[in-house]
């Protein structure tokens, strides 16, 4: 499993298959997941220029995975730029990839139907619950116990602290404030090799752009 599967896993409901978290924090967030797969696995650097963050190939060669391969192969043909503004390109269709991939997986249903009787939607709820009840106990014991997270755990907590959403992934914590002080301390902590966590950084940053600008349109377009 991809990082950005494991990350969709936490964030549609086993029951309702509706996401937890909007857009376009959510497909910003599944582009970063994929930029730090790309990351750990050698494929891409984070080079800082001053203050600004930008996206260097070390290695072209495709992976083997198709949903990497498409946004290595998009970052190949534009090297140097800043992530935040790749990170809208590399998250169209990304979403639907990784669900319809999982739906093919046995991992989740694809679930047809109409709101009003009119309007077609898709949901996409849990018929394999397995994987994501493993990532859910990592995730609980880094964040509640306070185990040590490996790398991919750990980039899951920053992905999930960016989007602000660790209380809705980890429901039955007592100290729902505790549990995103946990997860902030855990995404600024020193947790992965300086390349990943530089990534981590810039993605954190573009989730966190992203989720102001749409709030700021929507409170424009209510006014």
């Amino acid at each position: 499993m991809l990082i950005a599967e494991d990350l969709l896993l936490l964030l549609y409901d086993d029951e309702t298959g509706k996401p937890v978290a909007g857009s376009p924090g959510l497909d910003y967030a599944l582009a970063g997941a994929v930029l730090i797969e790309l990351t750990l696995n050698r494929k891409l650097d984070i080079t800082i220029d001053g203050k600004t963050g930008r996206l260097q190939v070390l290695d072209g060669a495709p992976t083997g995975d198709p949903i990497l391969d498409e946004r290595l192969a998009y970052v190949v043909n534009k090297p140097g730029k800043k992530p935040k503004d790749q990170i809208g390109a590399l998250s169209k269709r990304l979403r639907n990839q990784l669900l319809t991939r999982l739906a093919e997986r046995g991992v989740l249903e694809q679930d047809e139907g109409r709101v009003l009787g009119l309007f077609p939607v898709t949901r996409w709820p849990a018929k394999d619950a397995r994987h994501e009840q493993d990532v859910r106990a990592r995730l609980e014991s880094v964040l509640k116990v306070g185990t040590a997270p490996d790398e991919r755990t750990a980039a899951l907590v920053a992905l999930l602290s960016a989007l602000n959403v660790v209380p809705k992934v980890i429901t039955d914590a007592v100290d729902k404030k505790a549990l995103k002080q946990r997860a902030k301390e855990i995404a600024d902590s020193d947790w992965a090799a300086a390349a990943v966590k530089k990534a981590v950084t810039e993605m954190q940053a573009a989730v966190t752009a992203a989720i102001v600008v749409a709030s700021t349109a929507g409170a424009s377009g209510s006014s």
